[in-house]
């Protein structure tokens, strides 16, 4: 046990190694919109200068939502997210703090359910069509780590693609989009502990 309040230290270990791991991911995933603008850029120059090419727009769209979605955990960690100030602004700390340690299970409750068909959306994009989803994607990450690729790749079906001319395969955004919700799962717990921590003085 530690602090005023004697929040555990394990908490405020989570509290820490969460805020690590995102502070981490997002600043990589910032510079994704540099890669954004290169690729509207030469979607641009090629329609002018050379022939169009098929690949710009979702790639661009691809990676716009690799960009909202892993630093939505940092932007989250950093207060920066949009909030309804009419009232909040004006708020004390500690009242902020009361209703943030509220309010935050709504966006989990949102948040899981964005999870649950996001998996829902990549078990089918790995070829998977029956009723048991999650038994499918864990049985696939067991086989990936215990008996390799080739496995892995054995328990696949026909992989969905996107229905247009580029047809590029889509799980590989589904698993992006499925890592950023549970990022931002995992720091809204982490704030959430931060507030009770506030309302304990154990944190500022």
């Amino acid at each position: 046990m530690a602090g005023v309040g004697m929040m555990p230290r394990v908490i405020l270990g989570y509290i820490s190694a969460i805020d690590a791991m995102n502070r981490f991911i997002g600043r990589i995933a910032m510079y994704l919109i540099f890669v954004l603008i290169a690729v509207l850029l030469w979607s641009s120059v090629s329609k002018v200068f050379l022939t169009p090419t098929m690949w710009t727009l979702e790639t661009a769209q691809f990676v716009m939502v690799a960009y909202f979605v892993l630093g939505g955990p940092y932007s989250i960690q950093m207060g920066s997210n949009v909030r309804m100030d009419l009232f909040y602004g004006d708020w004390s700390p500690k009242t902020k703090a009361w209703v943030d340690a509220f309010t935050v299970f709504f966006l989990i409750f949102y948040l899981g359910v964005l999870l649950y068909g996001g998996l829902v959306s990549t078990a089918y994009s790995l070829g998977y069509f029956g009723n048991e989803p999650f038994d499918f994607l864990l049985s696939l990450v067991g086989t990936f780590f215990t008996e390799g690729t080739a496995a892995a790749g054995d328990k696949l079906g026909f992989l969905e693609r996107s229905p247009t001319a580029w047809r590029p395969w889509l799980w590989p955004i589904k698993v992006v989009l499925c890592l950023g919700v549970l990022l931002m799962i995992l720091q809204s717990l982490a704030e959430f502990f931060r507030d009770v921590g506030r309302l304990r003085g154990v944190l500022d």
